[in-house]
């Protein structure tokens, strides 16, 4: 059995990241390929208990190193427990989130040393990357708004209280992000409608199926 594809989503709040997700298992089911869908922090219980912590509360209850840590213990679990054994069995995974999050959000906007970052990575969550990352990039106030029309009774709006200039950064380090790994990353512009924003998605996963066919 071939080894699946691990496929991750990446932008700032309200970049149209969870809705293209679906769109893009939707389309691999249809092609019959194993595909689960998952996020970050999250995807295991144990992992969504560390979620229920960061996400939520006010903006400034951890500071960045704490969020970090907190992080990548999730983010292990749920490599471990969920991910990797579904890459194994030739599943392939899309993910909502992954570690360039936490080189953007606790690294580049925060201040976090991005060497101890990459280290952390490295030790704690074996140095794994996805295949393919998509990159929404949307304007900062497009996004803003859609994560606030979206909240509803959500409180996971700790990140989304931090402000117009924190956000700003978040998405210039993502593109900065993009530039420097050109291979992985697919950049795409989510002020587009949300089938023409799939299409351009699709296009490439086509394109990544023909190397996996």
């Amino acid at each position: 059995m071939s080894k699946g594809v691990f496929i991750t989503l990446e932008g700032g709040e309200g970049a149209g990241k969870s809705t293209l997700a679906q769109t893009l298992v939707t389309f691999l089911r249809t092609k019959n390929i194993p595909v689960i869908l998952t996020r970050e922090p999250g995807g295991t219980k144990e992992a969504e208990a560390i979620r229920s912590l960061v996400v939520s509360g006010d903006k400034d209850r951890f500071d960045s190193i704490t969020e970090a840590l907190l992080f990548n213990a999730a983010r292990r679990h749920h490599l471990k427990h969920s991910i990797l054994p579904a890459l194994e069995n030739g599943a392939w995974v899309i993910c909502d989130r992954f570690v360039d999050s936490t080189f953007v959000y606790q690294g580049y906007v925060q201040g976090v040393d991005l060497d101890f970052l990459k280290n952390l990575h490295h030790d704690v969550c074996d140095n794994i990357f996805p295949d393919l990352t998509f990159l929404l990039d949307v304007p900062v106030d497009i996004g803003l708004y859609r994560a606030t029309r979206r909240q509803n009774n959500s409180d996971e709006t700790r990140f989304e209280q931090k402000g117009h200039e924190f956000h700003e950064t978040v998405r210039s380090a993502f593109l900065a992000l993009a530039q420097q790994h050109p291979t992985r990353y697919r950049v795409l512009d989510s002020t587009l409608s949300e089938a023409d924003l799939a299409n351009a998605a699709i296009a490439y996963l086509n394109s990544l199926l023909q190397q996996h066919s």
